[in-house]
């Protein structure tokens, strides 16, 4: 094997690896920012119904919301500061 042949082959692997990344991000980054936003908004909004009254949110509980109770112990933290988070106006344009 030469030097040029050993060179090529780590090349050649850098740039089929940023051909993928740039057709992942042409094909289908924003469907998949667009879905983690989703889910984010959906846990948010199902840990609000469950756990409300942290927030002086008064919703009754029913026998369901108090058997996943256990299942949203450790997402609450980080929960209450996104919803406690003051929001400005762009924030709703920026995507984030």
């Amino acid at each position: 094997m030469t030097k040029r042949q050993g060179k090529t082959i780590p090349l050649l692997k850098k740039l089929t690896k940023a051909a993928r990344q740039f057709i992942y991000g042409m094909t289908t980054y924003e469907g998949v920012q667009f879905a983690l936003q989703s889910r984010r908004s959906l846990d948010h909004f199902i840990i609000l119904i469950t756990m409300g009254d942290l927030l002086g949110v008064p919703i009754l509980r029913s026998y369901y919301s108090l058997r996943i109770i256990p299942y949203l112990i450790p997402h609450i933290k980080t929960w209450k500061r996104e919803m406690l988070r003051e929001r400005d106006l762009t924030d709703s344009f920026g995507g984030g």
